[in-house]
């Protein structure tokens, strides 16, 4: 019987909680700041010597993680995504900004995009391809879409990474956990390049696995290093990057499954006003298996656009309260921190 799919929509990423910000000046870091998007992704962003790895403590005694290369990571992000890019070097939020200014003329690797989906009128407006990105199996995919409601991109993050929302749209999904999260956010923005790449308000490893279909599609698993970056404008980034087999050991005990793999993940968020933002996913997805991309290719295309269209609902109406409540809940800790800031630097 022919094998089917595993979760389409994502890599594996760990369920949320709720971040503190570290803010950092960043402006200076970003002058001459020039995504190079022409040259090959040939720099690896992790490191099997392990004299060359540079590590952080997990929350987990004895459970270090490894940190990639930042600077390669966000390249490779902002190469492929021109949102991502905008997000990080800023001055392309607010009212006539997000994909009204988007420079789409610097293209990955110098391919052109395939577009296969355009439509003013629908929540998710353009869907993109780059067939066997980077020689590597499957194409490198890209949604475009513009959202009601505030921007925000912890509660953005939780349509994939919490599992309760994920399964509203991802039926497959069977478990998606956070193993790993790291024991001290200063560490990440440090190594980051202190604001370089705004403020990490989330990193750590996690575990995602998809259930066996009635049909006899076997189960998949993914182990990925993910993070949420968040900017002064009120941008977001949301990233995700596969770790590599010396770092199976962080894997959970139980039978292993056929492995899945994201080449390249991320989720860029930028505000258009104060109830509107624009979202760009870029995902470069491998099944594992034996089944072939041209055939996975169009369910994580239609998996991707069933997630905009659960949280539209939710970011435009939040009928529960529960995104006021965040909002409501990370102003009184900002006034907290501002507050605390005000005692400590005056003479």
């Amino acid at each position: 019987m022919m094998e089917e799919t595993v979760s389409s929509s994502s890599p594996s990423i760990f369920s949320l909680g709720r971040g503190r910000s570290f803010f950092c000046l960043r402006s200076i870091l970003l002058l001459g700041f020039h995504v190079a998007a022409s040259s090959a992704f040939s720099t690896p962003i992790f490191q099997e010597t392990a004299t060359l790895q540079r590590t952080a403590p997990s929350k987990t005694i004895g459970v270090e993680i490894e940190l990639p290369d930042f600077d390669e990571m966000f390249r490779r992000i902002q190469a492929v995504s021109p949102l991502a890019r905008l997000a990080v070097q800023g001055g392309g939020s607010g009212e006539g900004g997000g994909f009204a200014v988007v420079d789409d003329n610097i293209l990955p690797e110098g391919q052109k995009w395939k577009n296969l989906e355009r439509s003013k009128r629908k929540i998710v407006h353009q869907v993109d391809r780059i067939d066997n990105f980077q020689n590597l199996g499957p194409p490198l995919l890209r949604w475009r879409a513009s959202m009601k409601g505030p921007c925000h991109g912890l509660s953005f993050a939780d349509f994939i990474m919490n599992v309760e929302k994920r399964q509203m749209w991802d039926p497959q999904i069977e478990s998606v956990c956070e193993l790993y999260p790291i024991n001290d956010l200063d560490t990440a923005n440090i190594a980051m390049g202190f604001g370089k790449y705004g403020d990490c308000e989330k990193l750590g490893v996690g575990y995602t696995k998809t259930k066996a279909h009635p049909i006899g599609i076997s189960p998949r698993e993914q182990l990925t290093l993910c993070g949420i970056q968040k900017f002064d404008d009120g941008s977001a980034v949301i990233w995700g990057t596969e770790l590599e087999e010396w770092h199976n050991h962080l894997m959970p005990a139980g039978e292993r499954q056929t492995r899945a793999r994201s080449h390249l993940f991320s989720i860029a968020l930028v505000p258009t006003g104060e109830d509107s933002f624009d979202a760009e996913y870029s995902l470069q997805l491998d099944f594992g298996g034996n089944l072939p991309h041209w055939m996975t290719a169009p369910l994580v295309l239609d998996s991707v656009k069933s997630m905009f269209g659960v949280a539209q609902p939710f970011f435009e109406k939040d009928e529960a309260g529960e995104l006021e409540k965040t909002l409501r809940e990370e102003k009184i800790q900002g006034e907290k921190f501002e507050d605390r800031n005000s005692i400590l630097f005056t003479p």
